[in-house]
């Protein structure tokens, strides 16, 4: 019987007590309760967790990351320097979009110390573009209202351009998602009058991007920080990407090999990057 529920649980983590106690159950044979079912998948150390949720990647895009990977594995600092790796990203003025956990004694729910703060509508948010290479970190690009293909040839033209002249040269690569307002044929012209060498990306490869990490940096660098506006709230952004050291840079593309290894050992699968 051990055995069978724990077949059960693995053929599909997602089956409950109850599934487990259907599948398992044989005539002649007791039937086991849903609170021991619980215990032995605990003793055999499968325990009950909330999932990671990781975005539902099809077959041809999969395909598409690990011949990305395999093509890329082996290529180190000489290979990718002077690439220049850009996205946008949204910071809330106040608090957080992810889940929060404390720790407190049972009764205390209400606890002032034991409260997350929040205010009504979210306290508004700060929608920002921004790019890096390996020789410095980029300009930081307030967006207000809807970016589409035309406030992004916008920011191409006169901040990106003159940024990566001024610091790289006139060699470079663009690295870029596959957002339809960045692959959009508006944009692609822009690319082709500037003879801009635009990196080939895979779809759906947050996870091969350096510059996710830096958000997250970002996110950290500022996380006991509050702001009273947006205005305000931009400020302490540009000031924090301006102060990230090349350290991180640096720590962020020695990662790629490790990276383009994981998804080729997930098969294309998302990965913990």
């Amino acid at each position: 019987m051990d055995r069978n529920i724990l077949r059960a649980c693995r053929e599909d983590p997602r089956r409950t007590s109850t599934d487990i106690q259907v599948s398992v159950t044989s005539p002649n044979e007791p039937v086991p309760s849903r609170r021991t079912i619980r215990r032995r998948l605990q003793v055999a150390g499968l325990h009950g967790r909330i999932p990671v949720k990781k975005p539902l990647v099809s077959l041809k895009n999969r395909k598409a990351r690990v011949e990305w990977a395999k093509q890329h594995l082996s290529w180190g600092p000489r290979e990718w320097a002077n690439h220049i790796w850009s996205d946008e990203s949204k910071f809330n003025l106040f608090g957080t979009d992810g889940i929060q956990w404390i720790r407190r004694p049972i009764g205390s729910r209400y606890a002032p110390q034991y409260q997350c703060p929040t205010v009504k509508h979210g306290g508004g948010s700060v929608m920002v573009w921004g790019c890096f290479s390996d020789t410095s970190m980029g300009p930081l690009k307030r967006i207000v209202g809807t970016m589409d293909r035309y406030v992004f040839e916008d920011i191409l033209e006169n901040t990106m351009r003159p940024w990566a002249k001024a610091n790289l040269g006139r060699s470079w690569v663009f690295q870029q998602d596959n957002d339809p307002k960045y692959t959009s044929g508006h944009v692609a012209n822009w690319f082709r009058r500037r003879r801009v060498d635009v990196l080939e990306w895979p779809s759906q490869s947050p996870d091969l991007n350096p510059i996710k990490h830096m958000w997250e940096e970002l996110e950290r660098r500022l996380k006991e920080v509050r702001a009273s506006n947006a205005n305000q709230k931009f400020a302490q952004l540009e000031a924090a990407w301006k102060s990230i050291p090349m350290t991180v840079v640096q720590t962020l593309l020695d990662s790629m090999p490790r990276r383009c290894q994981a998804v080729i050992d997930a098969k294309g699968y998302p990965t913990k990057y």
